[in-house]
């Protein structure tokens, strides 16, 4: 290593006053450390994404920008974009004046301790050093459940995806410069890193539980967040509904076959039961197909706009005096 290269860090904050104050300390301290030890340059910052927050998270990311520019730089967008988006609209904003970036949630669950790692990683020649949970142990068991589930099953649909990985990555100025080639509006940033490709490693962490505040992944968005992954990376959803009509249809001539030999043999019985049961059977199975397909044309229709993923309302950088107003 010749010289310590740049690092940004991403952190996108929606409602995190409650801990915004305790994780910009202990990112500072942690940057303090880097630098000191001569892993990254001293022009590297921590760049906070506000995501039409609601609370006072502008108003603190501020602050640090005002009383710390030399830690602190900060992202405002235009409205709440959801936390894809924001990742996204951190990465590009910084894309050009980094070397290396790596992106985590304010709550302070992804272990800081582990960035010493990444950046030694990407200095072996690592384009992507992704951040890999190695336990659940913190999770509810339903939650544990339902993650790893979704882990398996995203593979099982054909997508690329990094086992117990969320968004806890880093990612070279190269793979940065890459990622802006693709121009999805249906953003799943855990199923795109990989398809960029170039030397990646893994490092493992201990997921700690949250700071302060609650979380902003119920379980309603979680589901939403998993059906987006799903149809974003897979048409095996369409397949299976293809492979459903064939059965369907093969039943319903062997149900027909049988209802002919039975009216020919004098034993037909009409049950109301059992035609009421068929039809609702049918019925709920062609809804469901419907939604599976109406999810992608709904994907089809927000592609097709091509209207901005993010617009930036105001960029806070003391390596850049003007307040730029980007979108993409």
């Amino acid at each position: 290593m010749d010289s310590p290269e740049i690092l940004y860090m991403v952190v996108p904050c929606y409602n995190e006053q409650a801990v915004m104050r305790t994780t910009a300390e202990q990112l500072k301290i942690k940057y303090t450390s880097l630098i000191s030890s001569g892993l990254i340059s001293p022009e590297s910052r921590i760049v906070f994404v506000n995501d039409g927050s609601a609370d006072e998270t502008w108003e603190i990311i501020r602050e640090l920008h005002s009383t710390d520019p030399k830690f602190f730089s900060g992202i405002d967008l235009a409205h709440n974009r959801g936390h894809q988006n924001a990742v996204l609209a951190g990465l590009m904003t910084v894309k050009d004046i980094c070397d290396m970036c790596i992106t985590m949630d304010a709550d302070l669950q992804d272990d800081i301790n582990t960035i010493d790692e990444m950046v030694k990683k990407y200095y072996e020649g690592n384009q992507v050093v992704y951040g890999v949970r190695s336990a659940r142990d913190t999770d509810t068991f339903f939650k544990k459940t339902t993650a790893e589930g979704f882990y398996k099953f995203m593979t099982a649909m054909g997508a690329d995806v990094i086992y117990n990985h969320a968004d806890f990555r880093l990612m070279s100025k190269r793979v940065l410069q890459e990622l802006a080639n693709f121009k999805e509006v249906n953003l799943f940033l855990r199923g795109m890193v990989p398809l960029i490709g170039f030397k990646n490693c893994k490092v493992y962490y201990e997921r700690h539980e949250r700071a302060a505040g609650e979380s902003k992944y119920p379980l309603k968005r979680m589901l939403s967040f998993a059906v987006n992954g799903i149809t974003s990376f897979s048409t095996k959803p369409l397949k299976l509904i293809t492979a459903l009509g064939l059965i369907m249809s093969a039943v319903s001539v062997i149900a027909f076959i049988w209802a002919f030999i039975t009216k020919i043999a004098g034993f037909t019985e009409h049950g109301w039961s059992s035609t009421m049961c068929s039809i609702w059977l049918i019925g709920g199975l062609q809804l469901f197909c419907l939604g599976i397909i109406g999810e992608y044309i709904g994907k089809i229709y927000a592609e097709v706009k091509q209207r901005p993923r993010f617009i930036v309302a105001e960029f806070l950088n003391d390596t850049d005096d003007n307040n730029d107003k980007n979108h993409t």
